[in-house]
């Protein structure tokens, strides 16, 4: 299994680890109690987390949905976030451009679902040399990700996460197909479950993406028990209020006991 090390802290390796935080930013003051509360959480629980929020969400339902503040000021928010907690952070980017620069600030670079065949962007994201977790596409097979891993390590970067966030199913729907968690793990690079954007219902309200939060943790733990080696989860205090997939995200008073279980999972499956 090819793990590394982020700020100290060993991703792929023999300790479960979590990528979290907000869909998108929605204030710098919201974004830095979300951080400050996920490291506590996984500090208590030893359990390595990655920060993650995004400064523009490129792909939303509609035109007048909110995308977040911008490359510039997102960027800043993320240097505090990192700069305040000592976490790793992450972020999407959409862009050689924007790959470039959040390269400057962020961790690891994230390549969205629906970008996750552009040729430029992925080799514009492994070139920074930061680690790149590329998510399958709803659209792709899981061993149409072997071409897509390809690219980045066309770059001689071997830092790579493979996240699975469920597959187009049509009719506002997704569909998660746990054999995909063995298939993603065929070329050694850690697994990810994304499990609140695969309980998402694309479109589902209309004007903006709908979701069933309740689908959450049984998909977390059915994953960790396929063997993933990391959990994707989209947190807000207030779920119900957030400005951007609100009814797929966690409450953050949910999370503790959630990694407590997929931990024990975890140990178990690997014993």
């Amino acid at each position: 299994m090819s793990a590394f090390d982020l700020l100290g802290q060993s991703i792929g390796n023999e300790k479960l680890f979590l990528i979290g935080g907000p869909c998108v930013i929605e204030s710098e003051s919201m974004t830095l109690k979300i951080a400050r509360s996920l490291r506590e959480s996984c500090l208590k629980l030893g359990v390595p987390c990655i920060f993650k929020a995004s400064y523009d969400k490129a792909n939303r339902t509609s035109v007048q949905s909110y995308r977040g503040p911008g490359l510039t000021q997102g960027l800043q928010v993320l240097a505090r976030v990192r700069e305040d907690t000592g976490l790793p952070v992450l972020t999407d980017v959409h862009s050689v451009e924007e790959a470039q620069r959040a390269a400057e600030v962020v961790d690891v670079l994230q390549i969205p679902a629906f970008l996750a065949r552009q040729t430029d962007l992925l080799l514009a994201a492994g070139k920074t040399g930061k680690p790149v977790n590329v998510k399958k596409a709803q659209f792709l097979a899981p061993w149409d990700m072997r071409s897509v891993i390809e690219k980045v390590l066309h770059t001689g970067n071997r830092r790579i996460l493979i996240t699975e966030r469920g597959t187009a199913f049509g009719y506002n729907n997704l569909v998660v197909d746990m054999r995909s968690i063995s298939l993603l793990s065929q070329w050694e690079f850690p697994v990810v479950m994304d499990a609140t954007h695969s309980v998402q219902l694309p479109g589902g309200q209309g004007n903006c993406s709908g979701g069933e939060r309740r689908f959450v943790a049984p998909l977390a733990q059915a994953a960790v028990a396929a063997g993933a080696h990391g959990v994707f989860l989209e947190l807000h205090e207030s779920p119900d209020q957030a400005l951007c997939d609100g009814p797929n995200s966690l409450p953050l008073t949910e999370l503790s006991p959630l990694l407590e279980r997929l931990s024990k999972i975890y140990r178990a499956v690997r014993s």
